[in-house]
This record gives structure tokens, C-alpha cells and sequence, in this order.
């Protein structure tokens, strides 16, 4: 694949404090772009990162045809840079642009512009520890109609960004009582920009009574636990890892999927089910509950401090009594830096 290529005449990482970066808000040198003309993907190119200027009638901006992804390179002890398990990001992306009705990407141009780009800007991954460089692929409707139908044409950019921590601590959640995140045979499983949109009015309210996040109950029982923000769930309940099943209102979370791969691996009992809120609740009551965390791109592993439904709070045990989410969490970061073997083949060399 030729990939055009026109690089900054003046980089901006020298205006950086690498030692205190707000997360998603610096920006790195350049940008992957790549149009969908109506039958092939066209004029793969890198430039330097600016604003898009788009018609305001994109369907985009009407209809919702825009999806996204997110993956993140580290830099290994050594000094090399990798990037994090990009084929399932592209495998991820497909799926969801097939359920928006919109083009699929081929894998060559997805990893290869993620690859070029990151080699281009590679200096930008961060080295303090738990520090890396965040990527964000997307794809949106570029056709100029105002009418509902599937756009013909398409944009694919690729931008990136130093990023510290997602969450500056444990997490608190409230449990969502009213509204929910997906419906069954609805969108809920793909990485669709208008997803996470229909969770801001309640994750406000959430923040203004001194949550940092929400807890999705299932659409059609309220009963079963699925997400929480941008992170899937995992509780331990005595000995045994239990994560909700993506059965179509789940999004396939590739952290997710490495935590489960991992937690096989180091021989850690594991259910993939459904579990209901009472459950957990159950459970917490009789001293069973050791542990709940998150996961994510973003976030990747972040431990829950409190769990509160219809104002019943559960105060979980303090981080270092967590063995089994603190084993995977360092197992995953050490992967990530080079500092073990990667046996699954997860991290791509730039």
C-alpha cells in the first residue's frame, strides 16, 4: 500500500509537559486519512494533524452513520515501540461498520496505517510509567444529502494522543435504575458513536451526586449487569472470576478478551455469564464479594471502590487486597513493556 506522506514543518511536542498530560486533549503531529469513494478506498494519506472541513450536510451529522475504535502503543523498556493487539481493533471495526451499513476496512490499510502513522510520531509515546499513546481510528458519512439513506461515501481518519490514566483512582458507580445503555438486537455490541451519546444526561446526574461513572443493568429486565462507562465488568465472588456474556448488548471489549485469555493462562477459575445485580448484592452481604474492576482501552484495568443501587452502597476491600485483578493488571502491563513474553503475538513492533 503507498501511503502519501506530508510531515509537519514544525513539530508542537516540544510545547508538551510529558509529566502532566490531561487525557484526550494533546494532540499528536500528524493524521491517517483515507475516503471511501462509493467502490474503493482511495488516497490513503498521512498530514499534519488539522481540522476537517466538512459540508454541513454530511449525513454524519444527521443520521448517525459514525463509528469508532481505540487501541494504544507503549514503549517497551527497551525502547522499542508497539502497538496493542491492532487486528482486533480492525476485526471490532468491521463488525460495527457492517451493522451501520457502511464500508469494510481492509486489514493491510488499518494496521498499516496505524503502524505508519505511529512510526511517524513515535517520539509522542509517553515513558512515565502508565503513560502511553492513545489511538483513535474512526469512520464517518461524508455524503452531502439530506435524506435517510446509507451514505455512499465515507472518511477514515486515524489520529493519536499521549494519555495518562483514564481514572485518577478507584471508581465509584451508581447503578442505572432507569435508564439503559442497549436493547437486544439493537446496536450495543458495536462501537457506534451514538452509543455513548444516549449515556451522557444520565452519567451527568450520576457526576453530580459524586459518582465517577454508571453501571448498565440489561434493557429488557433491569436485572443483569453489562457495562460500566467504557469499560466491561469482572467481579470475583469467592474464588472464581465471573464477567457478564456479550451475548449482542455488550461491546466485545479487546481488553476484555485479553483478561480472560490471561486469566486462563495463570489457571484463575473464570465464568463468562450472565450475573444479576442481586447477585452481587448476595454476594457482598455474605462476604463473598472480593472483588469488582472495569476494563478497557482507556481505562484498562480499574478497580471499582464502591458499588450503590436504590441507595445500598457496597464498600469493596482496598486495592492491595485484590490479588487476582492486581496479578492481571501487572501481567497485562508487563506484556505491554517488553518485561515478559508475549506468547499470544499481541504487540506489533513499530
Amino acid at each position: 500500500m503507498q501511503i502519501q506522506i506530508q510531515r509537519t514543518s514544525k513539530s508542537r511536542i516540544s510545547e508538551v509537559d510529558f509529566n502532566n498530560i490531561p487525557f484526550g486533549k494533546v494532540f499528536s503531529d500528524h493524521m491517517f486519512i483515507v475516503d471511501f469513494d462509493g467502490k474503493d478506498w482511495v488516497d490513503p494519506r498521512i498530514e499534519p494533524y488539522s481540522n476537517l472541513s466538512v459540508s454541513p450536510a454530511i449525513s454524519a451529522l444527521h443520521y448517525g452513520q459514525s463509528i469508532f475504535e481505540g487501541l494504544k502503543a507503549y514503549r517497551f523498556d527497551n525502547g522499542e515501540a508497539r502497538i496493542f493487539r491492532p487486528d482486533a481493533n480492525w476485526l471490532r471495526m468491521n463488525k460495527s461498520a457492517e451493522r451501520l451499513c457502511m464500508p469494510q476496512m481492509d486489514q493491510n490499510m488499518f494496521v498499516e496505517g496505524i503502524r505508519r502513522l505511529v512510526e511517524i510520531d513515535q517520539n509522542w509515546i509517553p515513558e512515565k510509567g502508565g503513560y502511553s499513546l492513545y489511538i483513535r481510528p474512526f469512520m464517518f458519512a461524508t455524503d452531502e444529502y439530506v435524506g435517510i439513506r446509507p451514505s455512499e461515501t465515507y472518511r477514515f481518519v486515524i489520529f493519536t494522543c499521549p494519555v495518562g490514566s483514564y481514572y485518577s483512582g478507584m471508581v465509584n458507580v451508581k447503578v442505572s435504575d432507569h435508564y439503559v445503555r442497549a436493547f437486544p438486537r439493537g446496536t450495543g455490541y458495536a462501537k457506534v458513536a451514538g452509543n455513548y451519546a444516549a449515556g451522557m444526561m444520565p452519567l451527568k446526574h450520576a457526576r453530580e451526586e459524586g459518582f465517577d461513572q454508571l453501571l448498565w443493568l440489561d434493557g429488557k429486565e433491569m436485572k443483569y449487569v453489562e457495562e460500566s462507562g467504557t469499560m466491561n465488568l469482572f467481579f470475583v465472588i469467592d474464588d472464581t472470576l465471573i464477567t457478564p456474556v456479550a451475548d449482542g448488548t455488550i461491546l466485545e471489549g479487546i481488553t476484555r478478551d485479553s483478561v480472560l485469555k490471561l486469566a486462563q493462562d495463570l489457571e484463575i477459575k473464570t465464568q463468562v455469564r450472565k450475573i444479576a445485580i442481586e447477585e452481587v448484592f448476595e454476594a457482598y452481604n455474605y462476604g463473598k464479594l472480593k472483588d469488582a474492576f472495569g476494563t478497557g482501552t482507556a481505562a484498562t484495568i480499574a478497580q471499582l471502590n464502591s458499588i450503590t443501587y436504590k441507595g445500598y452502597k457496597m464498600q469493596l476491600p482496598p486495592a492491595e487486597e485484590r490479588p487476582i485483578s492486581n496479578l492481571l493488571g501487572q501481567t497485562l502491563d508487563d506484556i505491554r513493556h517488553g518485561r515478559t513474553e508475549d506468547r499470544y503475538n499481541w504487540m506489533l513492533k513499530v
